[in-house]
């Protein structure tokens, strides 16, 4: 009897399946993807500053009642444009005009008791001279007369104070703009001391702009400037052009015309101010800008292509290749955007390989393959 028993059929499986893949070959690695890369070169190139920041009016003025009265009436459409010396409300002027009146009354009994003081010294004048009367009499009588003429310039004033008091009865626009929403309606009681605000007017054909530069910042631009790596323009000459909220660059450009030489110490920032012409008063007191200031040139700059740098919730990087084509990433500080290409501030150095196409393929540490430029075409941007 045999003392060896027959292969079962899933066990003569198995072992055909072992054999075979003892037998062939591992498949081969695959090749490193291809990439396109720029080599850096630094250049001359804008130093740009971009902050956000908010439009002010180039004039404001608040409309204050300056007498005691009711308002009677109100004189402009709100939200319209008015010209210096414009009515805008009508303040009751009865009892002011009472007042004046009472105030001319009191100056002609004054002047009438002026005139009489006067005419006494005269008569008494040829009766000191021969002794009919004594000094001290004649002495009363012109200290009378000065009284009186004192009381003529005292009543005078309180004329003319009721007269311009009758006069701010008709509330008028200091200077020329928009004029707001009124902050009275008739028959409201507004009063001189308490300074009740009537209305607003903003003067917007030019306009400001306000933003603040944080004091880190502030002084690596002041240490970049003092080394002369950055070419430092006439403080009144620099350029600052404006990019509004939908993205769009505001067609006129502006220039800076206030540095505060302070750190403001709740916010830790350098205040700074550009003026703006504003035609068809496309911008408007309150709205949020950001504002890109071109603060000379920056010598050693570099220039990357926007594709090239991936951007994180709180940094940037790029992918730089060694000598041996392997990449590695490196976090870089953007700058501005120039001419479609992005500004690196810090991060990279003249020679350095940045790749810019192929990056979904690329992983770090494994090698890559550059790219030729293809016949016909120029090779990438150099920077």
């Amino acid at each position: 009897m045999s003392r060896f028993r027959p292969l079962g059929c899933a066990t003569g499986v198995a072992l055909a399946l072992l054999l075979a893949s003892c037998s062939s070959e591992a498949p081969p690695a695959p090749p490193p993807p291809e990439v396109n890369i720029v080599t850096i070169r630094t250049q001359a190139v804008p130093n740009v500053i971009e902050l956000p920041g908010r439009v002010q009016a180039y004039r404001t003025s608040e409309v204050r009642a300056r007498v005691n009265g009711i308002v009677e009436r109100r004189l402009f459409n709100e939200g319209s444009f008015v010209r210096a010396g414009t009515a805008l409300f009508r303040i009751d002027p009865r009892e002011l005009n009472a007042t004046a009146n009472a105030a001319r009354a009191q100056l002609a009994r004054a002047q009438a008791t002026a005139a009489n003081a006067r005419q006494v010294v005269a008569r008494y004048q040829p009766l000191l001279a021969d002794q009919a009367i004594g000094k001290q009499e004649y002495d009363a009588a012109v200290a009378a007369q000065r009284t009186a003429e004192a009381d003529v310039q005292a009543a005078q004033a309180n004329l003319e104070s009721a007269r311009l008091n009758l006069g701010y009865a008709s509330v008028t626009a200091p200077i020329s703009g928009r004029v707001r929403r009124a902050e009275v309606t008739e028959g409201a009681l507004v009063t001189a001391g308490a300074g009740t605000l009537l209305t607003t007017i903003e003067q917007i054909d030019r306009v400001y702009v306000n933003f603040g530069q944080s004091s880190s910042d502030l002084l690596a631009n002041r240490r970049d400037m003092g080394s002369g790596k950055v070419s430092v323009p006439q403080f009144d000459r620099v350029e600052v052009q404006l990019i509004l909220e939908d993205g769009t660059a505001f067609p006129v450009v502006g220039h800076l015309d206030f540095l505060d030489l302070s750190i403001d110490e709740a916010t830790g920032t350098a205040a700074l101010r550009a003026e703006f012409p504003n035609p068809n008063a496309a911008l408007l007191p309150g709205q949020f800008v950001r504002a890109r200031i071109f603060a000379g040139n920056r010598a050693d700059g570099v220039l990357i292509p926007q594709r090239a740098v991936k951007l994180a919730a709180t940094n940037a990087s790029v992918f730089v290749l060694d000598a041996k084509n392997i990449p590695t990433p490196r976090p870089v500080k953007l700058g501005a955007m120039v001419a479609g290409q992005w500004a690196i501030l810090e991060g990279l150095k003249q020679g350095d390989r940045v790749i810019v196409d192929g990056l979904q393929k690329v992983q770090p540490g494994r090698p890559v393959r550059v790219a030729q430029p293809k016949s016909g075409q120029s090779a990438p941007v150099k920077r």
